[in-house]
């Protein structure tokens, strides 16, 4: 594969610019794992749930599969896996939990919330791993899992889902720092999905004031 990492990076940074502000709260040595671990997250998201046949996605998370299987035995072939396969996370329980993502197409957002349960708390143990917090407080599976539907109502632009969600949205104090700047970003483009308008980045200050209130919990 002659992609780099950093090529990965770079594609989910063109896709949330926000992360450029709201990065700044996120421990200096925890950034660059950050942007790569949100980066894989794209790409699941996308095989999942991008473009009208499912097809090419059951592919790729075949792929992505065996791709997680191998970083909990040492290997890696994908670029992303230079930063973030060296790190101890479970890799081998989020491989698994990928089975359940083709199952949501067409799912209603509580249909597939209760399918992506176990994925959820993949990604929250991961997330526990990569980024370690004394003052994280509990509850982050199920903000993983809202954030798991909130990358599919914004890739299907899905305004009636993206109400729905916002109705039960999680604590916003529940998951390591990473976690909790970008659900307030998702969030915030939600909103405007929700209201029928394009779900664009906020604006600069807006990011600062959110980015700030997240990484306190608020």
């Amino acid at each position: 594969m002659s992609d780099t990492a950093d090529s990965f990076i770079d594609k989910w940074r063109r896709r949330w610019p926000e992360w450029s502000v709201a990065e700044a709260f996120v421990p200096a040595s925890q950034r660059r794992a950050a942007a790569a671990w949100l980066a894989l997250l794209q790409e699941l998201s996308e095989a999942a749930w991008g473009g009208s046949d499912p097809t090419p996605g059951l592919a790729k998370l075949a792929w992505w599969h065996e791709e997680l299987e191998g970083w909990a035995r040492g290997a890696r072939r994908h670029p992303l896996g230079e930063v973030l396969q060296r790190l101890e996370a479970p890799w081998s329980p989020l491989a698994r939990a990928l089975n359940a993502l083709p199952d949501t197409r067409g799912r209603t957002p509580g249909e597939a919330l209760e399918a992506l349960a176990a994925l959820a708390a993949a990604v929250s143990r991961c997330e526990e791993a990569l980024f370690p917090e004394e003052r994280a407080a509990p509850g982050g599976d199920a903000t993983a899992g809202a954030a798991l539907v909130g990358e599919r109502a914004l890739l299907s632009g899905a305004g009636d889902d993206a109400g729905w969600l916002l109705a039960r949205w999680p604590r916003p104090d529940a998951g390591p720092i990473p976690r909790r700047l970008h659900s307030a970003l998702l969030r915030a483009r939600l909103e405007r999905l929700a209201a029928g308008r394009p779900a664009a980045p906020m604006p600069g200050w807006r990011v600062l004031a959110s980015s700030w209130r997240a990484s306190r919990g608020g």
